[in-house]
């Protein structure tokens, strides 16, 4: 059996502290929870769930950078899940498909997230569709073109919305 993400406790708490995980390299050539990429590629690997979840930290870490309490049970039961003090709830499993895939990582109080995603490693593609694999392959091909992240960083200093500004760079990117 697997740990559960919060086994540095005897068992989940109700409120965990969400801290941003610094990953330089990542932060800045990653995707955000948000974006195309992860729905395309990363959705299949981790889940709809865990999708969810990293894409509700995401919205948080927007408001409250430096990391922030979230209400376990609430959270899950706004997302329509059943709550458990366990690794066995749905919520729980999502959580720990978060930890399992390098996205977040046990703190003694919660969790350490990423803000944004790596690319999604080959070992994890290899078992997505063959059609999908390909579409990945002719996205990194094409992503070489352009540094979606300076565009990115451009149209946020032009007062673009930060969202808007990671949509935009992402769509330019996948055009090209």
């Amino acid at each position: 059996m697997e740990a559960h993400p919060f086994t540095a406790v005897a068992s989940p708490p109700p409120c965990a502290h969400i801290r941003p995980w610094v990953d330089r390299l990542v932060d800045e050539r990653g995707h955000d929870p948000r974006s195309a990429y992860v729905e395309r590629y990363w959705l299949g690997v981790i889940g709809p769930t865990a999708t969810l979840i990293m894409r509700r930290f995401a919205d948080e870490f927007d408001r409250l950078p430096d990391g922030f309490v979230v209400d376990l049970a609430h959270t899950a039961t706004t997302m329509g899940l059943s709550y458990g003090k366990g690794e066995h709830s749905p919520f729980g499993r999502a959580l720990h498909r978060c930890v399992m895939f390098g996205l977040a990582q046990p703190t003694a109080d919660g969790l350490a997230v990423r803000r944004m995603f790596p690319n999604v490693a080959q070992r994890h593609l290899s078992r997505l569709p063959e059609d999908v694999q390909a579409a990945h392959h002719d996205w990194a091909r094409r992503a070489i073109r352009i540094d979606r992240r300076e565009l990115e960083a451009h149209l946020i200093e032009l007062g673009i919305d930060r969202r808007a500004a990671a949509r935009a760079s992402e769509a330019v990117a996948l055009a090209s």
